[in-house]
């Protein structure tokens, strides 16, 4: 993935640079473990100094995204590291072993670390009890201030996850913990350094899961004609930064960006008269609908609308529903 740095808009191009690393994390464009390109190389790529990439990469460090190698690297940070005992029955060395076989091996290893059968019993049985109970609910959570993010993830996950999914902020999510410590924390990685902390506290797990890549709204974008306007519109304040920083990135001051959360009807209105295309989430759609019928009389021209229905990769999901033991 390149990156775009535009000079001539407001935005600080320490900050472009971050969001459109986020984004390319999130997104899987760079998935867990992948090394990230050297300061030499965005330098020669955005025309950043190094020292200002270097600067990004140590807040994508503070912040929990990445993890620096010595001597090796940047990479992006791998939450869901295993170690041997618990690679996936699926892996490419495993796929012609059953599944008894596989417990043979992870038994004998036990032994030869020097665990009796009781002990190993014991582990087995621990760590089967805690898969069962981080399975029982999903909790997603992201600060107070964007609680939208946690609605976007929530309405992807529970129709295709059969269990409980519940929506807390970020501040209630201790005392939610407290009263019932069972479940799986998921948020996205913009977030995911603060829920690991209170997840190993209450001994829970806390899982990342990724964005679409949003190609199809990226190409529609890339493709309109210079001075066209775009609105994006959703229930996600976060998610409208993001959007409008990358796409900033991308085209500079060809195109006109303007953003609404989707129950703000005054910024929804002034983003309806001036906008070409809009782009929202799946819960904004009615929404957007609804106002352009009710204010239809003040409106020039219909803008188009593209709902972007999945705010989650489909390769996150199935990931998700592997980790937490979901079958369909």
């Amino acid at each position: 993935m390149r990156f775009h740095i535009q000079q001539e808009i407001d935005i600080p191009a320490s900050i472009q640079l971050y969001n459109q690393i986020c984004f390319a994390i999130a997104a899987r464009y760079y998935p867990p473990g992948h090394r990230l390109p050297s300061t030499r190389q965005l330098a020669m790529q955005t025309g950043l100094h190094r020292n200002t990439i270097s600067k990004v990469y140590r807040q994508l460090e503070t912040d929990g995204v990445v993890e620096a190698i010595a001597g090796s690297g940047i990479y992006v940070r791998d939450n869901l590291k295993k170690d041997d005992f618990k690679k996936s029955f699926n892996s490419k060395n495993n796929l012609n072993r059953s599944p008894d076989q596989e417990a043979k091996k992870a038994i004998d290893k036990l032994i030869q670390l020097g665990c009796t059968l009781q002990e190993t019993r014991n582990f087995l049985t621990n760590e089967i009890d805690w898969r069962i109970k981080c399975g029982s609910r999903i909790l997603v959570s992201t600060p107070r201030e964007d609680i939208g993010a946690s609605m976007l993830i929530a309405e992807d996950l529970s129709p295709k996850i059969n269990v409980p999914v519940e929506v807390i902020p970020m501040e209630e999510l201790e005392k939610v913990l407290c009263n019932s410590n069972n479940g799986t924390i998921v948020t996205s990685r913009y977030f995911l350094q603060p829920l690991e902390k209170l997840a190993r506290k209450y001994k829970v797990r806390a899982i990342a899961v990724d964005l679409s890549d949003f190609q199809k709204e990226l190409k529609i974008i890339k493709e309109l004609k210079l001075g066209s306007c775009v609105g994006i519109v959703s229930i996600s304040p976060g998610l409208l930064r993001a959007a409008e920083i990358i796409i900033h990135s991308m085209t500079g001051s060809d195109i006109v960006i303007m953003t609404a959360i989707s129950d703000n009807n005054t910024r929804l209105l002034a983003l309806l008269k001036a906008a070409n295309h809009i782009i929202c989430d799946g819960p904004s759609l009615s929404v957007v609908e609804n106002s352009i019928i009710k204010n239809r009389s003040q409106l020039m021209r219909i803008p188009q609308i593209i709902c972007a229905k999945n705010y989650l990769s489909v390769e996150t999901i199935t990931h998700l529903k592997t980790e937490i033991g979901v079958i369909n």
